[in-house]
Formats: C-alpha cells, sequence, structure tokens
C-alpha cells in the first residue's frame, strides 16, 4: 500500500473503518490532532478552512469548530459553514483519541438531527512512519449510510491528504 492511500471498510453494518499511513513520527501525527494552531492547517476538505477552532485536548473536554467554504470554484457551497465539535472520551499520548463528533451550531449545542460518531483514532508507530487507524462508530445502519451519502469518505480522504501535506511542512 503506499503511504498515500487511504483504506475503507465497514464493519458490523455501522462502524467505518479508515486506514491511512503517514510518513512522520507517531508523536507528530498525535500532535496534529490535539493544536488547534495545526488543526486550522488542515482539517476539512480541499477549499475549506477553519475561521473558529477551540479545543481543550483533555478527557471530557470539547472541540468546537466551524468550516467554512473558502473556494469560489465549489460553487453553491462557497461561503457555507458547516459547525462541529467533539467530546474527548479517552486520550492516551501518543496511542488513541476517542471522541464523540456531532454537527452543532455557533454556541456548541449538538444538532440532533445530524448522525453523531463515536471517533477512535488510533497511531500505531511504524518506526518513523504512522498507521492512523480511525475506527468511526454510528449508532445505526442508516446513520451511516447517512454520512456516507454526504461523501464522508472523500471528504476525510482529502481532510488526510492535507494532513500529509501539512506533515511534511512541519517535519
Amino acid at each position: 500500500m503506499s503511504s498515500n492511500t487511504l483504506t475503507s471498510k465497514v464493519e458490523n453494518d455501522r462502524v467505518l473503518v479508515l486506514e491511512r499511513d503517514f510518513d512522520a513520527p507517531r508523536e507528530l501525527v498525535f500532535t496534529m490532532f490535539k493544536d488547534s494552531e495545526h488543526l486550522k492547517q488542515w482539517w476539512g476538505p480541499r477549499g475549506w478552512e477553519l475561521p473558529v477552532c477551540n479545543v481543550d485536548f483533555q478527557p471530557g473536554g470539547m472541540w468546537h469548530y466551524c468550516m467554512k467554504c473558502a473556494d469560489q470554484n465549489q460553487g453553491e457551497y462557497f461561503g457555507m459553514e458547516s459547525w462541529g465539535k467533539g467530546v474527548y472520551k479517552e486520550i492516551i499520548e501518543p496511542e488513541k483519541i476517542i471522541y464523540v463528533d456531532s454537527f452543532s451550531d455557533p454556541e456548541g449545542n449538538t444538532n440532533e438531527d445530524m448522525p453523531s460518531t463515536t471517533n477512535t483514532l488510533e497511531f500505531i508507530d511504524l518506526g518513523g512512519r504512522t498507521k492512523l487507524i480511525n475506527r468511526a462508530e454510528y449508532d445505526s445502519a442508516e446513520s451511516l449510510k447517512t454520512v456516507t451519502d454526504m461523501g464522508v469518505i472523500e471528504g476525510i480522504t482529502e481532510t488526510w491528504d492535507r494532513l500529509e501535506e501539512a506533515l511534511q511542512k512541519v517535519k
């Protein structure tokens, strides 16, 4: 598998497993997920930026963010905002982050009409390289289908491409 290939599979009809290798040490890849200044450099699909990114990186802490489309070439999406929040459940540095990811409003209230996800990120040391495994668990197969239809795999592919680019700049 080449280093820039994202693989995805579904387990038990409601768990989306995404894997990719990154050409950077595990500690650095982990750091990219815990610091707002790093997240602003790469989180979200191409053409989107994070004008708001507040991170309280501790169990029980919250990550509240706004993704905004800044690319005029994306037509109807240009100027669109998408608010989200993550609530950290478990952090084992630099091995694992478990958080519940939800759509939210600008005040951080969860949008109950959209599926929430329990994400388990595993950072596996490959001796100077890192395998990242994201297990995204949904409450039902229907919820997983909703986000798949919204383009979650394409979005994560672009997001992790941007992560690899950001890693190369800070290495």
